[in-house]
């Protein structure tokens, strides 16, 4: 017997704005979709000649569900069915996904528009903005997705019922479909375009500062020229029922709770109710902001020790005093943050940290193992051989070419210890690990996906109207034309073939790689054989350098974004043509948003990008990918690594190490070897410009989430776990935007100015590890090497 789709119960009012609008109807018996109908029939349009075809269709195919959407729990199975060929064959799919699909639920509504480019506005200015800042907080998709809900309810319940030039102001209850749309708008593009720090080491490093005209060209182009794959893509990765894309799933899940009559999973357990629970956290991660983030209290004891300075430093050292009590050190690592990943995601990575970054380097470090004691053991910059600040203007033309005789007079390139350790493990153990592991399961869905059949979502989903290929052959064209524009009309040295190979690069990976995101969750980075490529075949070159890498490895990231939010799509049965034009025209949006951040952002804030700036404006990532720029595009790796240097051991140990405890494992099948992945090697992916401060914190409080919280306390953890760490991430960002506009950028800065020399905020900079002072000391004139 089919239950009532709604409670009798009514709803509190601190309640309200996380239920649907069913406690309006009176008969609930009645089908939602006719009661929608009968109510806000006024406010509906006539189905066009299109919508009645599909309805024909779909009742000939037997499609017809008799459950809304909008209105049900997605994860409730009235029927009981058990035959998967009404469901996915795959149990995690079924748990998450619902197998039913009404298309009379509106999805690209005006609502969509507003509240979805809002968003994308909102996010990807903020993420700008706090991309340059040391530490940061990344905006993360689950904050928009969270708190467009209560506004499309409020828009849902006071927007007049009324049309302006044919377009409804109010469609009527907010829909699932709107808030997939929305979500996808406001993410698709809020992280920081990777082309804008080509623009602001262009500024910073080369000291070229080009029209805005290049910069949107640049970025745009690379942005959106992933997109075009997405006709392969979908054939690929998106349709057949093998490639499942876990991350996608966690959305689902999120948005089926969100959507739900009961919180999922939550049970009866009472309290707070999500929106009062957001508010006070907010309120707190606002207020309690920057207070002891740097407790590095060891060094406060010994400020004169370089020893103790590269052992328990936070600023050019290992971190060991591992206490912070800042959430933004917390946060700043990985995205989503500590409170999204599994406990034994955050264990690998922790692991790998420890023995990587506290045994493996204090133990070189201090053995002098090339010439390391003359350099802090942590640093983002290079070095010469007097160590200091690597001038790169002394081995350059006035064209930004490499002038060998130049190097030859001046110095050799030198790196801080721990450049060594990130660099290249993490893209060879990745491989590794999943032909080890996965290489059967990934051929084996490999081939099913070219002939198997589809499943009840690809069936639902093939009644909508696809996207054409020539939409993206058109995009590709467009954005390829901005590209060469970009590169030609200004002096960047990057020839036309240079760029086709970039993009022959990424393309042919897309497909593998993906196929390894979609059943695995792990994602092969293409930066570092794309620098080692280019550091191979234009040498001496930085500015093409970066520009090839970029087209290289973001056009393969952005397919992969493109096959992600097109699976989460496909599981939300969202018309794929309304989510073809929404993540374009959104990506654009963000891209300009950003670049228009940036631009002010070093027109207005003095000392912008360097290390001593005021408000924190550092630009560490900015730093990387320069320091990246003289290690592969100046000096290059012929000259940098052919005589034996020691990077290329890491290569090599990365490798192989997936292979050690595959081959344990052998012997011992059910230990916990089984949870070894390549994430391990996410423990120094990240440094520079991550420390210890944020890896350890981060750990600890992923441990106390994932668990302890969620095992013994899981409706509490159910409830409010995701609303916490989108509270946290988006209190923090809003309290560093009024922090700045308020007291640190009027008047100078001189707000406050005395609480900002207090001892509390500065003691972390004057000692040994705040000024960077490696234990090995150099007369005037002295060099090594």
């Amino acid at each position: 017997m089919a239950q009532a789709p709604w409670p009798s119960a009514q709803p509190t009012p601190t309640e309200t704005l996380l239920m649907t609008d069913e406690h309006e109807y009176k008969n609930v018996q009645e089908y939602p979709l006719q009661r929608f109908d009968a109510e806000h029939k006024d406010s509906l349009e006539l189905p066009t000649d299109e919508e009645k075809e599909f309805q024909q269709r779909r009742q000939s195919l037997g499609l017809v569900s008799r459950y809304s959407s909008d209105f049900d729990d997605p994860n409730l199975d009235i029927d009981g069915a058990d035959e998967l060929d009404y469901d996915s064959p795959y149990p995690e799919v079924r748990a998450a996904v619902a197998n039913t699909d009404d298309p009379s639920i509106p999805a690209m509504t005006l609502r969509t528009w507003v509240l979805g480019l809002a968003w994308a506005i909102i996010t990807s200015g903020l993420n700008q903005f706090m991309f340059y800042r040391y530490p940061s907080v990344t905006i993360s998709s689950f904050v928009p997705q969270l708190l467009s809900f209560p506004m499309g309810k409020l828009w849902a319940r006071y927007m007049p019922r009324k049309r302006i030039f044919g377009v409804s102001l109010n469609p009527g209850p907010f829909s699932m479909k709107e808030h997939v749309l929305i979500t996808i708008m406001a993410s698709v593009g809020a992280q920081s375009a990777y082309a804008t720090d080509i623009i602001a080491v262009q500024r910073v490093y080369y000291h070229q500062i080009y029209s805005f005209s290049y910069q949107w060209f640049l970025v745009v182009s690379t942005q959106l020229i992933g997109f075009s794959a997405g006709g392969i893509v979908r054939r690929f990765l998106v349709s057949p029922p093998s490639m499942i894309w876990p991350s996608s799933l966690v959305t689902c899940a999120l948005f089926n709770t969100l959507h739900s009559q009961q919180y999922t999973g939550a049970g009866q357990l009472g309290g707070l109710s999500r929106e009062r629970f957001f508010v006070y956290a907010f309120l707190s991660a606002f207020v309690w902001f920057q207070a002891l983030s740097y407790f590095s209290w060891v060094t406060w004891i010994w400020p004169d020790d370089a020893a103790i300075a590269q052992l328990f430093g936070y600023v050019h050292g290992m971190g060991m005093s591992i206490i912070t009590f800042d959430w933004a050190q917390i946060a700043c690592v990985f995205h989503p943050n500590s409170l999204i990943w599994t406990g034994w995601a955050a264990a690998n990575v922790l692991m790998g940290f420890v023995i990587f970054y506290w045994i493996v380097t204090p133990i070189l470090y201090f053995t002098n193992a090339w010439d390391s004691l003359y350099m802090p053991i942590q640093s983002r910059q290079v070095y010469d051989n007097m160590a200091r600040q690597y001038n790169v203007t002394r081995v350059l033309t006035d064209n930004v070419v490499f002038d060998e005789e130049a190097y030859d007079a001046y110095s050799p390139l030198f790196m801080s210890y721990v450049f060594l350790v990130s660099s290249p493990d993490m893209f060879f153990a990745t491989l590794t690990h999943t032909f080890l592991y996965f290489r059967k399961q990934i051929m084996m869905q490999a081939r099913r996906s070219l002939a198997e059949q589809p499943d009840i979502h690809a069936r639902l989903m093939s009644l909508y109207p696809q996207v054409p290929d020539w939409w993206y052959l058109v995009l590709f064209s467009a954005m390829f034309a901005l590209g060469v524009v970009s590169f030609e009309v200004w002096p960047t040295h990057l020839p036309v073939w240079a760029f086709v190979v970039a993009l022959l690069i990424a393309f042919t990976y897309v497909i593998p790689c993906g196929m390894i995101q979609a059943i695995t969750n792990q994602q092969v980075g293409l930066n570092v054989i794309t620098e080692l490529i280019v550091g191979y075949a234009l040498p001496g070159r930085p500015i093409a350098m970066m520009m090839f890498k970029t087209w290289g490895y973001i056009t393969m990231t952005q397919a992969l974004t493109f096959a992600a939010d097109f699976k989460l799509g496909h599981y939300m049965k969202i018309p794929p043509r309304k989510m073809f034009w929404c993540q374009i025209v959104a990506a654009m949006v963000a891209a300009t948003t950003q670049l228009g951040v940036q631009s002010w952002m070093f027109s207005n804030i003095p000392d912008m990008c360097s290390k001593d700036q005021k408000d924190g404006f550092t630009c560490p990532y900015t730093e990387v990918f320069g320091t990246a720029s003289i290690i592969w595009g100046v000096v290059g790796p012929a000259l940098q690594f052919s005589s034996g240097h020691p990077l290329l051991y890491f290569f090599i140990i990365g490798a192989i190490a997936p292979a050690i405890p595959w081959l344990l494992m052998k012997r011992w099948p059910h230990s916990f070897l089984r949870y070894v992945n390549p994430v391990f090697f996410n423990g120094t992916y990240l440094i520079p410009p991550a420390t210890a401060l944020n890896f350890v914190p981060w750990a600890l409080v992923s441990y106390i989430f994932q668990n302890i919280i969620r095992r013994h306390n899981f409706p509490w953890w159910a409830k409010y776990n995701y609303v916490l760490s989108a509270a946290l991430d988006s209190g923090l960002a809003v309290s560093v935007l009024v922090i700045f506009f308020t007291l640190q950028y009027p008047m100078n800065g001189t707000i406050g100015m005395g609480l900002q020399q207090w001892w509390g905020n500065t003691v972390f900079k004057n000692n040994d590890d705040g000024r960077g002072v490696p234990v090995r000391q150099l007369a005037t004139g002295q060099t090594f090497g």
